[in-house]
């Protein structure tokens, strides 16, 4: 009997070593670090897919990957402030190819910027180095073209806290219409008074004749910023949120989750990124993350909804 168990004994020690190193080897395999992006953007094109956001104090850096899976930083910057208005802060980059160009939207030193590239790789140039609007302080600008091909610029001006706004572009896509400046929203709900009084970083999506905003409320330093989603039937109209928001705030583990931005995967589906605090009691650096979005009736009406329980984590190999 004594044999018995001794042999029993051995036999575990084995199984428990070899688990061990097994998991060493996968450790050593898999090393792999988060990309550390902040106000993430995301954009697919000729079957590659291109991340923008805040992260050099020089400039703009860009992210690329073919699955959304194993991603590679490029060795140069995609936007340099020699190439740009304002000399640090440079925020919130969007990038979008219309017409056979590349334009960038971002902010610089709380201005809004336009530059605009033959390649997603940079580099992009403004050409005028003045912001959009000069003399006003505006930022997280989004480019949304509707069916018609008109194209509106979504952005948060510093007025009643950060709220945000639509206006208008001329065929240049750079050139506002101020003559067209209209309120979008404003803080108005419990959730999102928190801590300051903040509404930032839309993003704008058209569905079955319905726009949909996403958008972040709190600071940006709270752990309680969270996503929100807002509606209307005509963006010069009346904006009105969902009453059960916020879509997003504090899940799993993470915390400080927003500034968001939606884009189409390779294969057709709505996906989501957005940034996260690096850990519950440390912000920067602000990680990457990347959900599923897609739409549920709800008495009646499509609702935008955000997978809460299908979250990633945007990484590059070590």
């Amino acid at each position: 009997m004594k044999k018995y168990w001794y042999l029993l004994f051995i036999g575990v020690s084995i199984i428990v070593l070899s688990c061990k190193s097994v998991d060493k080897t996968e450790e050593t395999v898999h090393h792999y670090t988060h990309i550390s992006l902040g106000d993430p953007f995301i954009m697919l094109y000729e079957d590659q897919y291109y991340a923008y956001g805040t992260q050099a104090e020089d400039g703009i850096v860009v992210y690329t990957s073919d699955d959304l899976e194993v991603w590679e930083k490029a060795p140069a910057l995609a936007l340099h402030k020699d190439n740009s208005y304002g000399e640090k802060w440079f925020w919130a980059p969007e990038v979008y190819y219309v017409n056979g160009k590349f334009y960038m939207y971002y902010s610089a030193e709380e201005h809004m910027c336009v530059a605009t590239s033959d390649s997603p790789l940079g580099p992009f140039v403004q050409d005028v180095q003045q912001p959009m609007l000069p003399g006003e302080k505006t930022i997280d600008n989004t480019l949304f073209i509707d069916d018609d091909g008109t194209p509106y610029l979504f952005f948060d001006r510093f007025n009643d806290g950060l709220n945000i706004w639509v206006a208008e572009l001329e065929d240049d896509l750079k050139t506002i219409r101020k003559e067209t400046l209209h309120p979008c929203i404003h803080v108005s709900q419990e959730w999102e008074e928190v801590w300051p009084r903040v509404n930032e970083g839309a993003f704008v999506i058209k569905h079955n004749g319905t726009y949909y905003m996403t958008y972040s409320a709190n600071s940006y330093e709270s752990q309680f910023y969270g996503v929100g989603c807002a509606t209307a039937t005509d963006i010069m109209g009346e904006w009105t949120k969902y009453p059960h928001n916020p879509l997003l705030q504090k899940p799993g583990n993470l915390y400080g989750v927003g500034h968001s931005s939606m884009f189409k995967d390779k294969e057709g589906k709505w996906r989501i990124v957005f940034h996260a605090h690096q850990s519950e009691t440390k912000i920067h650096p602000r990680n990457m993350f990347i959900s599923n979005v897609y739409f549920k009736k709800i008495g009646g009406e499509e609702v935008l909804q955000i997978d809460p329980d299908f979250i990633t984590p945007v990484i590059v190999n070590d």
